[in-house]
């Protein structure tokens, strides 16, 4: 399948705006939107790296990579390609510096503008960009004629019609570079859940202009005690050093601004150092109250200005004696896995509304975090999540392979993604290393590829030490500020076992299947116990060959980790279906699957069910030969103060989501007053099936003394 595409660029023809894809400002993180121009949209392409003279002949829709069917080419194992289109630079734009920006090209870029090479990059999930004022000198001339080979300072800025040329390079073997979950061939050691690759520009191309004296840099990190900001920033050009900076810090609410916090005049050198910005009344930024501030930095400088705004929370992620902080009160981490790919448009969100739904449909399944996998994601995600107000755990691209290249091809993720994401209040975690994916497997036996991951784990605390770091997520730990690990089990009693084994031994091992067929034992870190006072988190777990089955084993073997108190969070996977993976609780195109009337958002909540019960299979949880049943429920509760619920129960149809059955009376079993993050002790359920019916669900409620349902569970019982 193919998109039918408007009109070519060629010949000065450009993108009608209605037709442009993702118009939205595409960088919230820095922004400068008073003084842009998107170049998204049809762009000519040619596949090959043929000479620039040469026609191109074919069209393709900007940002989606040509792989996909929403880009118009479709093209599978294409590793060389070039983009052409025309533009022109806006009147009032005169006197500025020109700047062109990509948000990501995968995987190397050669950039021209008029035939002038303006710069390369190498990296397919960061961004860069290009100061291309000193080419836009003199109208679109040939590549083959003397014009197009002027010196760039003869030439005044042209008011014009410009081309822009970019080459990309993808190879298709993957595996020393950092690529993530795109399919690699040769194949990667885990090719069997890599998806089609998403190659060259798959994230939005802009221009902006600025003065030639600008804002280069801005850092946003919340005071020790979450009573002011600290603002640093990095001022370039000529009038660094007597430039006039003006910060300022707003209220940013949600639905508007609502005036002026505070206002501080700087000089460049004080800016570049941090300067603290007192609030009088400091509001936290929080999953309940995502309260947000923005801070407006001015950089004024020989009668002009650069304008550039940004935004950020005031939070703090404590981990300390196996427990996460958010801002001084426990949480605990209640995620969910998402690769970010869409069926027609690949690692490319198809509009910026498709990043809210996803955040919407975690947030109702009861999830408060989101990690997203393997991937530096747009950043309109976390402009949208500091807002909705989820939790994130980022992590970089993996690469395939190890050697001296791959590793470093992986570092060099690091500090574009603290410097491009690190003011959001909604990252809670980073993450590094991914299951030894880029170690070969092999990190237990190989002193390099440790030293590599402490390379990288230094290299991220050196740059960001307020937030927690993952080394090596998974198993074998060397240096990490939480212990993760991954299994996967269809069977809830046998995953039950497996989690107790973890909780309790203090050098645990695991199988892992590391490809099919091959199942091998993984130690939880590399060498020594587990250290008891880090957060111990499953931050992978599911099971289920059908959406049933998975709705079932996500209830039944979430309450397993709720049952361990020192369990300081989980990640479910996963969100939504990918191609060949059908491991989401949600399809590919974000419909919600069926789960057997068990809804995600009750295992997930704040408060739910642990029943002493080991489950046969979903519709028979319980199979009694004489009707009556008899097991202890338990009240995990994980909010912000003890609460008193009231455990009833009452009857409904196998795989029911409400109650339905009129002869089976309501169960008021007991009162249970449960502390915060303290397991309660268990109170007994009794009961004997309706009369008349071979099988029931007997649902079970939290009940707060106004009638307000805190949380539920769900019991299948079968007569056999």
């Amino acid at each position: 399948m193919t998109t039918t595409l408007p009109a070519r660029a060629t010949g000065g023809v450009q993108t009608p705006l209605s037709d442009v894809p993702r118009p939205e400002y595409p960088r919230p993180h820095f922004d400068r939107s008073h003084s842009w121009q998107s170049l998204n949209g049809v762009w000519d392409f040619q596949r090959g790296s043929a000479p620039a003279a040469q026609r191109i002949s074919e069209s393709i829709l900007v940002p989606f990579a040509w792989e996909t069917p929403r880009s118009g080419i479709g093209a599978h194992w294409l590793e060389d390609a070039r983009y052409r289109r025309t533009f022109t630079v806006p009147e009032e734009w005169t006197g500025q510096r020109i700047v062109l920006h990509f948000g990501a090209v995968h995987h190397a870029a050669t950039v021209s503008v008029n035939g002038i090479v303006v710069g390369t990059h190498v990296g397919g999930y960061v961004p860069f960009e290009f100061d291309i004022t000193d080419a836009l000198g003199a109208p679109t001339a040939p590549a083959d004629s003397p014009e197009a080979h002027a010196e760039p300072e003869a030439r005044a800025l042209h008011i014009g019609e410009h081309e822009l040329v970019v080459g990309v390079s993808a190879p298709n073997d993957k595996r020393w570079i950092a690529h993530g979950k795109q399919r690699s061939t040769p194949r990667d050691d885990y090719d069997s859940c890599a998806f089609t690759p998403s190659s060259g520009i798959w994230q939005p191309v802009w221009l902006e202009a600025r003065p030639a004296t600008y804002l280069d840099d801005l850092a946003l990190q919340a005071t020790e005690n979450l009573d002011g900001l600290v603002i640093a920033g990095r001022v370039a050009g000529p009038g660094r050093d007597s430039a006039r900076i003006l910060v300022s810090v707003l209220e940013d609410h949600v639905h508007g601004r609502s005036g002026v916090v505070t206002t501080i005049e700087a000089t460049s050198e004080e800016l570049e150092g941090g300067i603290t910005a007192a609030l009088a009344a400091p509001r936290l930024w929080s999953p309940t109250d995502p309260h947000l501030y923005r801070v407006v930095v001015d950089v004024v400088y020989a009668g002009s200005a650069d304008h550039v705004e940004s935004e950020t929370g005031l939070r703090s992620i404590r981990t300390r004696d196996g427990k996460v902080y958010l801002n001084g009160q426990r949480i605990s981490i209640r995620g969910v896995l998402d690769q970010g790919y869409w069926p027609e448009t690949g690692i490319t969100a198809p509009d910026d509304r498709s990043f809210v739904r996803d955040l919407e449909i975690a947030r109702d399944a009861g999830f408060n975090l989101v990690r997203k996998h393997l991937k530096l994601e747009d950043p309109r995600f976390h402009h949208h999540a500091d807002r909705m107000g989820m939790l994130v755990w980022a992590e970089p691209a993996s690469t395939g392979r190890f050697s001296a290249d791959s590793a470093a091809a992986f570092e060099a993720q690091i500090a574009p993604m603290v410097h491009r994401d690190g003011n959001h209040p909604s990252i809670v975690i980073w993450g590094l290393y991914n299951e030894e994916w880029g170690l070969d497997w092999a990190l237990p036996e190989d002193p390099a590829k440790q030293e590599a991951v402490i390379r990288a784990r230094q290299m991220l605390r050196s740059l960001d030490p307020s937030r927690p770091a993952v080394d090596n997520s998974g198993w074998t730990h060397i240096d990490s500020d939480l212990i993760d690990w991954h299994v996967y089990d269809e069977h809830p009693a046998g995953w039950a076992r497996k989690v107790a084994e973890l909780v309790r031994d203090d050098d645990p091992s695991f199988p892992v299947a590391i490809a099919v067929d091959v199942i091998v034992d993984k130690r939880l870190m590399v060498d020594g116990p587990v250290p008891r006072q880090v957060p111990f988190i499953n931050s992978e777990f599911g099971g289920g060959w059908t959406s049933i089955d998975r709705g079932w084993n996500l209830h039944w073997q979430t309450q397993e980790l709720r049952r361990h108190d020192s369990v300081a969070g989980w990640v479910w996977t996963e969100l939504n279906d990918i191609e060949h993976e059908s491991a989401g609780f949600v399809a590919a195109d974000r419909t919600m699957k069926d789960h057997g009337g068990r809804p995600p958002r009750y295992a997930n909540g704040e408060t739910a069910t642990v029943f002493d019960i080991s489950p046969e299979a979903p519709g028979r949880d319980v199979v009694t030969a004489t009707g009556s049943v008899e097991f202890g429920v338990h009240v995990s509760h994980h909010g912000v103060s003890p609460v008193t619920v009231t455990v009833e129960a009452a009857w409904g149809s196998v795989f029911s989501e409400e109650p339905d059955v009129t002869d089976g009376a309501p169960v008021i079993v007991d009162t249970v007053d449960v502390e915060p993050f303290i397991l309660s002790a268990p109170v007994t359920v009794a009961t004997t099936l309706p009369r008349r019916v071979p099988s029931a669900r007997l649902h079970v409620f939290l009940r707060l003394a106004d009638g307000t349902v805190l949380g539920r569970g769900a019991v299948d019982i079968v007569r056999g």
